[in-house]
C-alpha cells in the first residue's frame, strides 16, 4: 500500500487479524486506529450484550491487539518492548498514546 493509499476500516480489521500473531514488520497510523476503533466499538457492544461475550472479545483480540501496538511501535522506530511502558500508572499510558499516534519513518517502512 502506498501512502497516497488510504486504509479502510474493513482492510485494517482484516489485516490485524491476518496478521494475528505477527508482531514483525510494521503497521500505518490507519490501519492501528482503525482497528483500536474496532476493539472499541466491539467492546462497548459486547459490554451491552453480555459481560460474558465481553470477555470473550477481550480474550481473542488482545493477542491481534498487542501484535498491531507492537508493529505500529515498529513504524515508528521503537521496538515493542515499548509497550511495557503502559504499565506506568497514567503516565505510562500517556506516553504510548503519543508514541503510537506519531508519524512512522521512512527507514522503519523500508525494513517492514
Amino acid at each position: 500500500m502506498t501512502s497516497s493509499q488510504a486504509m479502510t476500516f474493513q482492510e485494517a480489521i482484516r489485516v490485524c487479524f491476518n496478521k494475528y500473531a505477527d508482531f514483525t514488520g510494521t503497521a500505518s497510523r490507519e490501519e492501528y486506529w482503525w482497528f483500536f476503533l474496532f476493539l472499541v466499538l466491539g467492546s462497548l457492544l459486547a459490554i451491552a450484550l453480555n459481560t460474558g461475550l465481553a470477555m470473550a472479545f477481550s480474550l481473542a483480540t488482545i493477542l491481534p491487539s498487542l501484535a498491531a501496538a507492537t508493529r505500529r511501535l515498529h513504524d515508528t522506530g521503537r521496538s515493542g518492548w515499548w509497550l511495557l511502558i503502559s504499565l506506568v500508572p497514567l503516565l505510562g499510558s500517556i506516553v504510548l498514546l503519543v508514541l503510537l499516534a506519531q508519524e512512522g519513518t521512512s527507514a522503519a517502512r523500508a525494513e517492514g
